[in-house]
């Protein structure tokens, strides 16, 4: 896992749900298929619901880090539509 490549990455810190997994769909959605995505976003509402959502939509959760400053990088691969 500790060779992850990043093709894209995003910081969606400043919004709100259901914004922020509006904003993760729109990255992902612009990517193709197996490519990673990074997506920054807060504790709390946001990394309760933008993973599980991701995931509904039939994307690959990779890894979450903590970033230890109340943010956290949720790293997702595409999968095909």
């Amino acid at each position: 896992m500790n060779d992850i490549i990043i093709d894209e990455s995003i910081d969606i810190t400043d919004a709100v749900c259901p914004i922020t997994f509006v904003k993760a769909k729109v990255a992902l959605d612009e990517l193709d298929d197996g490519q990673i995505l990074s997506v920054r976003l807060n504790d709390g509402e946001p990394v309760q619901n933008v993973p599980r959502s991701i995931k509904e939509e039939g994307h690959k959760i990779l890894k979450l880090v903590d970033n230890g400053d109340g943010s956290y990088n949720l790293i997702v691969r595409k999968v095909g539509d």
